[in-house]
């Protein structure tokens, strides 16, 4: 399965379903925008290298845009930001736009932009006793973005859920610590210390595997088959008070994943080069782009799995009946789930 490109569909749901309202007032001159780590992220790293947001806000007659970017360990503190004013754009998992669409309903009313990338999540473990999730005990500690709040937690919430009865879903909270990608794989490998485990994301997941000792427990495949993994969202005020600027973030957005689809080693060399990695990781990053795993689309897909197992644990307050409900209409017409 290749990465699916939505061009001629997206453009139709931006300008054929009125999902921008004409405003007033100059638009920003300056966007930031906010990210974490991981090949997941490379349609971001796209935008920023090639700096296609600057491109197509210039093509929409707005002129020179500056493009801040940031780099979040987590959500939790991505979406204060976001919140504050400081981020204008924000990327995380899919409970992440949950929680921030119930928190700021009547105020802020994030919503999202597009789905960016679908590609299955590793629990994995160097303690060789851990055959399942079953078989953790207060030993071993679970390394995840953000506990509790993170896709990785919600996940591994839901796991538990399947394999001990819906009551017992927390049964493994206790155990996970919030720790970035990077640095949770560098406790995992280091063979020492609290972290035995790690709920990851590629391209570490991988990176964990090729070291002998260390294996996959779960895949969040597993659980919930196929779903999103990342998400992009905005506030209703930025949306409505900046139509060309969301329109230019969309577009640019649209444009890189078409470039990664028709360029999988420059684009290997692109994520290599913009997170320091090394040479001869190449092959490797080339092949995780070629997996039918991993896609990168921005129809939302498995959005309602999430909402309805947190409403049904209580995490969330308010029952949703679409996944349109979560995003902006300019997805509307792609057929999310």
């Amino acid at each position: 399965m290749k990465p699916k490109y939505f061009a001629i569909a997206l453009v139709a749901g931006l300008f054929g379903l009125g999902g921008f309202t004409p405003s007033v007032n100059a638009e920003v001159s300056e966007v930031t925008i906010a990210d974490q780590f991981g090949i997941a992220y490379l349609p971001l790293m796209v935008m920023q290298n090639q700096k296609l947001l600057e491109k197509h806000a210039q093509a929409a007659g707005l002129g020179a845009v500056k493009v801040n970017w940031a780099k979040f360990g987590g959500a939790g503190m991505m979406n204060d930001a976001l919140l504050s004013g400081s981020v204008d754009f924000g990327v995380a998992g899919i409970p992440a736009l949950v929680l921030m669409w119930e928190k700021t309903r009547g105020t802020f009313d994030v919503r999202g932009v597009s789905a960016i990338n679908n590609t299955p999540m590793y629990l994995n473990t160097r303690n060789p006793n851990i055959k399942n999730i079953g078989d953790f005990t207060d030993k071993d500690k679970i390394a995840l973005p953000s506990a509790k709040v993170s896709i990785q937690a919600i996940t591994l919430q839901m796991a538990a859920a399947k394999m001990f009865g819906e009551k017992q879903y927390a049964r493994l909270d206790s155990l996970t610590v919030t720790m970035s990608h990077p640095d949770a794989m560098a406790a995992l490998l280091s063979g020492t210390g609290e972290v035995t485990s790690h709920f990851t994301s590629p391209p570490f997941q991988y990176q964990e595997l090729a070291k002998p000792g260390v294996r996959r427990v779960l895949s969040s495949k597993d659980v919930l088959g196929e779903a999103s993994f990342i998400v992009a969202y905005a506030t209703s005020k930025f949306y409505k008070a900046n139509p060309k600027v969301y329109a230019s973030f969309v577009g640019a957005l649209q444009e890189s994943m078409a470039w990664i689809e028709a360029n999988r080693q420059p684009a290997a060399v692109l994520y290599l080069k913009m997170t320091k990695g090394k040479d001869a990781e190449l092959q490797s990053m080339v092949s995780m782009l070629n997996d039918p795993d991993m896609v990168f689309e921005l129809t939302p897909k498995g959005i309602m799995k999430y909402a309805e197992f947190m409403y049904e644990v209580g995490t969330i307050k308010t029952k949703p009946s679409s996944w349109k409900e979560f995003f902006f209409p300019n997805i509307y017409n792609l057929e999310g789930s």
